[in-house]
């Protein structure tokens, strides 16, 4: 009560008549709620924002008043997220907006300073930086005024650019020249920030990449700017921000992966954010980021899988936060326990990526200590963040034919994730269907225990899904099926899906569909069920007959796609034999 009494006085001098006991009641307020989250909330249950707001855009408000109320607001915003919501529930946005177009600067970089709190809130959605055109023209435009318009106008820049479609404004209204010559700044939090909006404008972005190659600040080219902000004795935001510039601009092409300054400079960077003396969410981001660099390349996975022992080192991924962890700081400890997970699913995505196509890479990582064990473990984890990536690093061990045979025979790899396959979102789905086409290949042992367990009705499933890649993976993997001989119990694949109206159908329709990829796996499921030299075929090409599967393939005969022509060609002739 004591609180709510005190909370409403502050709450009724903003309504005093005299301008002055107003502005002084907005200054002790602003004294009172810092750092004091149960004022701000109470405060806000009280009407202050309505009434802050009211006065913020007020003409006869006095531009202090204005940038007082500015200010007070931005601190209710520091709050809980409860806090952010209710200023927007208030439309706090649009007002602050309205705010930037006054001539006084100190109240432009209070409106700022507030709109870049809500901003880099999660619960404020992005899009209401871009409902109105004029709002980023006149940000760009406001980015010469000050130092704190600039790093403030970057922040919410940075936060606000989520996809193509953000990228493509900004870098229509000039962010690219605007912000470039912000990163020789004097200021470090400037050539922070503007270091940030350039890794999320390149992100997955060809245009802004080719375009940031060529860029010149001072005589110099951008990357070589970047390569120089990722030095050793930078601090280490600074070189993990560039690092993930330049390999943003790599992966989108205008970046060669031989290029030194990917090879010699931004790799071995991204490597030493591996380690254990840097922070658990530096880790986190130096593994991801190295995971994404390396993905498609595989010189680059196979230089980074002998740097400063990266393989071995992230083995300790899996031991971070132990309860001998020399953390003093109790609230670091407290942290890290709760984020442990993100360092698991970092290491599963850099494991992933390693051993995309090298063998030998491959055997060292499965040889790692307990890594199997690990990545078993991973499979049935609460996190589906971490669930996915340990799939996915089981989906690039699986490539190999030799662990195929061993490491995954002897673990029984296929029990858990036949669990994971049941009720999985379809990201999972997607790889671990991928992951199964593997295990169901004609030299896998793991092969007739998994039919056994009910595979053949789950990839049914996952041929009806409304998801492309489910309905290949789940076509893919039946065929695999059709290119069995005989399951264990002497019962044939061939009988499996001849008795099973439904798979058929589903063959049928995928000979017709406009996917290459699906109507080759349909093409090569008929090629096995009628081939002649097999016992029983001239029932099943009768069957297949009198479901049209004869005209169907007459038609694919005179296909565009030549590997198509040619099998439905060789189908036929198993009919004229």
């Amino acid at each position: 009560m004591e609180v709510t009494a005190s909370s409403r006085h502050y709450v009724d001098r903003l309504f005093d008549p005299d301008p002055q006991k107003v502005l002084q009641g907005v200054i002790d307020m602003k004294n009172a709620v810092i750092g004091n989250n149960k004022q701000k909330a109470n405060l806000i249950v009280l009407g202050a924002v309505p009434r802050l707001l009211y006065l913020l855009q007020q003409e006869t408000s006095s531009t202090e008043l204005k940038t007082e109320c500015a200010v007070v607001l931005g601190s209710l915003a520091m709050g809980t997220e409860n806090n952010v919501k209710s200023l927007l529930d208030c439309h706090i946005i649009p007002a602050l907006l309205q705010g930037l177009l006054s001539p006084d600067l100190k109240f432009i970089e209070a409106c700022l300073r507030c709109l870049r709190t809500i901003f880099t809130s999660p619960v404020t959605p992005e899009e209401l930086l871009y409902t109105d055109a004029t709002v980023i023209p006149h940000l760009m435009a406001l980015l010469s005024r000050s130092r704190y318009t600039q790093e403030y106008i970057c922040q919410i820049f940075s936060h606000c650019c989520k996809g193509p479609d953000h990228q493509t404004i900004l870098f229509n209204h000039g962010a690219v020249q605007n912000i470039a010559h912000l990163l020789t700044s004097l200021s470090y939090k400037v050539r922070m920030q503007a270091l940030k909006c350039f890794s999320v404008l390149a992100f997955e972005n060809p245009q802004v990449s080719m375009t940031l190659v060529n860029v010149l600040v001072d005589g110099e080219l951008l990357p070589q700017i970047f390569v120089k902000m990722l030095q050793r004795d930078k601090p280490i935001e600074m070189q993990l921000t560039s690092a993930k510039c330049l390999t943003y601009m790599c992966r989108a092409g205008a970046i060669r992966t031989d290029d030194n300054c990917i090879v010699l400079k931004t790799l071995p960077c991204l490597v030493r954010m591996c380690s254990k003396e840097r922070l658990l969410e530096e880790r986190v981001e130096g593994a991801e980021t190295l995971a994404y660099l390396i993905e498609p390349d595989v010189e680059l996975q196979r230089i980074a899988s002998i740097t400063d022992h990266l393989i071995a080192m992230l083995a300790d991924y899996f031991k971070y936060p132990s309860s001998v962890s020399a953390i003093t700081d109790i609230k670091r400890l407290d942290h890290d326990l709760k984020h442990a997970h993100e360092l698991r699913q970092a290491a599963f995505k850099l494991y992933a990526s390693l051993g995309a196509n090298d063998e030998d890479i491959r055997k060292k990582i499965i040889e790692t200590e307990n890594m199997m064990d690990r990545i078993v473990t991973g499979l049935s984890e609460s996190s589906v963040k971490v669930r996915l990536a340990a799939v996915r690093c089981l989906h690039s061990l699986s490539r190999s034919v030799q662990q195929l045979r061993t490491s995954f025979q002897d673990h029984a790899v296929w029990k858990p994730l036949m669990k994971v396959l049941q009720n999985a979102p379809d990201e999972i789905l997607v790889v671990a269907s991928s992951m199964l086409c593997n295990l169901l290949l004609e030299f896998s042992p793991s092969k007739e225990p998994i039919l056994e367990s009910g595979a053949v009705e789950l990839l049914c499933g996952l041929t009806q899904s409304e998801n492309p890649a489910l309905r290949v993976n789940g076509i893919w993997a039946l065929m695999t099926l059709c290119i069995l001989a005989n399951i264990a119990d002497g019962t044939t694949a061939k009988d499996l899906i001849m008795t099973n109206d439904d798979i058929l159908q589903k063959i049928k329709y995928y000979m017709g569909h406009s996917h290459v990829k699906l109507q080759l796996a349909a093409m090569f499921c008929i090629s096995n069920l009628i081939w002649n030299e097999e016992e029983g075929s001239q029932e099943r090409q009768d069957k297949l007959r009198d479901m049209g599967i004869v005209d169907i393939l007459h038609k694919l005969s005179q296909s565009p796609d030549s590997n198509l022509c040619d099998k439905a060609k060789m189908a036929l002739q198993q009919y004229l034999a």
